[in-house]
């Protein structure tokens, strides 16, 4: 125990100065700094004594960060408006926070939790390297977590920089064929894409009602600086700060240091204005490719019709359901998957309060009674349309007669399945 004394005692002796300003500053009194100095130590004795959990490391981080709340509260409150020093002491805190989270994960590689803990730490801070290395590190111990490869691409996408989400993405599923997680999360991905140069599309401009589609893809690829994961920078193309090794750039390869892959140059763009991908092409290949995984089953193709189905404003959105549903029919024609799909199909799109919802709740409704008789499992199709009949029940402000209607519908499958 010796040991663990003495390194509890040198990170302690490195907050020194910190707890020095807060004495100076008045932020906080002598009692109270004594009071903080006696529960860093004890959790500095905790997290370095053998047998430690990684929940000890994340309630050590807990408490760290709600300290740092209290002293901007109290700095606000004293008119501390020092910029300088308010930063230092912000970064300080932050500084110990990184280091706290960096011990947790050398210590307890495995633990995915602390991973993403750590991760979510860094986006908060808005460390951008910083995360990009974390997540490297984390992706190569744990690189069939579907989550983590959705987390990176994500993170691209939401920068603007559908190329490097993509990659991400690409990589990813290679990896994860065991369930359709990824999968699925790419398709949305890509359908959240199409949706964004829809909108760029229909925006009235200043001269003409609209732009085109080489316009409105390059307002959608803006790649929004800082937050944002890039592998081709000038220090990072293949190894990050400190000599880590990062994922390499795909894209990038063959091109010079100092050349930089733009997201879309002018020809690209041209092309993809004409290009299939604009039409639906790219989530359809996904799920095409999606079929000869071993995940692949009713389940999974249930899955990726739910999430087209949630993206009424893409043009393209019929086609590719009808995509879906097809194979759907083809591979699987009698299960309650199918049939859940086949009569929930005429409501896609379609607004529950609006005038059209009658007609095509009629029309599902026929399709619901046509599916109980040929499916092979009228229970589990029962189970599945009640619960989006619940989700219709559920919307303000529905018409009374549609209620009725639907509440019927629900108390006779529960009847014919009980």
């Amino acid at each position: 125990m010796a040991g663990v004394s003495d390194k509890a005692r040198f990170y302690l002796e490195r907050a020194a100065p910190e707890l020095r300003e807060f004495e100076e500053k008045e932020i906080f009194s002598k009692d109270e700094i004594r009071s903080l100095v006696t529960k860093r130590s004890d959790y500095e004795h905790l997290i370095l004594a053998p047998g430690t959990k990684p929940t000890d490391f994340l309630s050590y981080v807990s408490w760290e960060r709600s300290l740092d709340r209290l002293r901007a509260k109290r700095s606000r409150r004293l008119n501390l408006n020092s910029r300088s020093s308010s930063s230092s002491i912000s970064h300080a805190s932050q500084a110990r926070t990184f280091g706290i989270f960096e011990r947790a994960v050398l210590k307890h590689p495995g633990c995915l939790p602390l991973w993403l803990a750590y991760l979510d730490f860094a986006a908060q801070a808005r460390a951008s390297k910083r995360w990009r290395r974390i997540c490297t590190r984390a992706l190569r111990l744990h690189p069939a977590d579907a989550g983590l490869w959705a987390l990176a691409g994500r993170r691209a996408a939401q920068a603007g920089d559908m190329e490097r989400a993509r990659a991400h993405f690409l990589r990813g599923c290679r990896f994860c064929t065991g369930e359709a997680t990824l999968w699925v999360e790419y398709a949305r991905c890509e359908m959240e894409w199409l949706a964004r140069v829809e909108a760029k599309k229909k925006t009235t401009g200043g001269k003409k009602a609209g732009v085109d589609a080489m316009e409105a893809i390059r307002a959608t690829e803006a790649v929004q600086e800082g937050d944002v994961i890039r592998f081709d920078e000038d220090d990072e193309d293949v190894s990050g700060e400190e000599g880590e090794l990062m994922l390499p750039d795909p894209d990038a390869q063959g091109l010079g240091k100092k050349a930089k892959a733009k997201v879309f140059d002018e020809e690209a763009t041209k092309k993809m204005e004409q290009s299939p991908a604009l039409s639906g092409a790219i989530p359809m290949a996904i799920f095409d490719i999606a079929k000869k995984q071993p995940f692949f089953g009713p389940a999974a193709a249930e899955t990726f019709f739910g999430a087209f189905a949630g993206f009424s404003k893409v043009s393209s959105q019929e086609r590719i359901v009808q995509h879906v549903l097809g194979a759907m029919e083809e591979l699987f024609p009698n299960h309650p998957c199918t049939c859940s799909c086949q009569i929930r199909q005429p409501l896609i799109g379609v607004d529950v309060l609006s005038a059209a919802f009658p007609k095509a709740l009629r029309e599902s409704l026929a399709r619901l009674k046509s599916g109980m008789e040929r499916t092979d499992n009228t229970k589990a199709l029962a189970g599945k349309t009640v619960m989006w009949v619940d989700t219709v029940l559920e919307t303000e402000g529905l018409d009374p007669a549609i209620t009725t209607v639907l509440e019927h519908t629900k108390r006779s499958l529960e009847e014919s399945t009980g």
